[in-house]
């Protein structure tokens, strides 16, 4: 594959900036980023990531932008707004959402790039900062199959583990389910916790029996292990309010087919009782915090 004359990056978070570092490390291409905040550009400097001075200067550098952003709200401003992505998009130009955005949105955003001739493609990424450090993420791609066969390579530098979901917003639909899934298993396991203490149980016995069973997963592992029970939540994480977000995203979804979501309910209630709590900000499992604190008539 021919590589693009320069990559675009737009949002340098906790998981953009690893994203892009490894890019400019692995990809051959060179990497122009953009964000607000000056700090993660002058760390990527030393893995000679270039500084673009506005969306519009980047865009006239670079032929394909990846963006990773917090929410559909950021991407949409981002694409829309009176400098964006669209004001400045042409047929060279490749936009690609590696964010959790709604499938409408999605869907909208590359009908309005595909009238500029400009392609658009979702590949949300999936798995933890340190996976995002180590280039072994998880990317569901929605593409048809020649935007695919040009974007693998360059995601292939940031993950371990890529999926070709189908056609522009499939890869929506995945990660949106994925993040309900993993929501309300850890919903489960707050439950299974508190209700295993006020019992006279040991939780960490609990969980690491779980593990032997069938009531392992990555979210016993990662969330219940690593943050439920030694009950850390960190700022600078996953939050409540974006995990309440793709809850949200989830139960949309489920509505646009008619189709009603207990679980996803629970789990949106869940996360806007802690929001309501003041633990928005904290990683989004402190949820188990407002179960243990329930009363038995809750």
């Amino acid at each position: 594959m021919t590589m693009p004359a320069a990559i675009g990056f737009i949002g340098l978070g906790v998981m953009g900036e690893p994203i892009c570092r490894n890019l400019a490390r692995k990809s051959g291409s060179p990497v122009i980023g953009f964000d607000r905040d000056a700090a993660p550009l002058d760390r990527l400097a030393a893995s000679g990531v270039r500084r673009a001075a506005s969306v519009a200067a980047l865009m006239q550098q670079a032929e394909i932008v990846f963006m990773a952003l917090p929410s559909g709200a950021q991407v949409e401003a981002v694409c829309t707004g009176p400098d964006g992505l669209l004001a400045a998009a042409n047929a060279r130009h490749l936009i690609v959402d590696l964010g959790t955005s709604p499938v409408d949105l999605t869907r909208d955003l590359a009908a309005r790039f595909a009238v500029k001739e400009a392609r658009y493609a979702d590949a949300p990424i999936a798995r933890t900062r340190q996976a995002a450090e180590d280039g072994t993420l998880s990317v569901m791609v929605g593409a048809d199959d020649a935007t695919f066969a040009l974007l693998q390579p360059l995601i292939a530098t940031f993950a371990s583990d890529i999926t070709h979901c189908g056609a522009v917003g499939a890869g929506q639909v995945v990660k949106i389910l994925n993040n309900m899934v993993l929501m309300q298993t850890v919903v489960a396991l707050a439950e299974a916790f508190e209700t295993a203490t006020r019992a006279g149980l040991d939780g960490k016995l609990l969980f690491e029996t779980f593990m032997k069973g069938s009531a392992d997963s990555f979210a016993l592992r990662n969330h219940g292990m690593k943050a439920m029970l030694p009950d850390q939540f960190p700022e600078r994480a996953f939050s409540a309010r974006y995990a309440r977000k793709d809850i949200g995203y989830a139960r949309d979804l489920a509505k646009s087919v008619g189709l009603p979501l207990s679980g996803a309910d629970l789990a949106d209630r869940r996360l806007g009782e802690a929001i309501d709590a003041g633990l928005g900000d904290l990683y989004w499992p402190v949820l188990s915090r407002i179960i243990a604190d329930s009363s038995a008539a809750d």
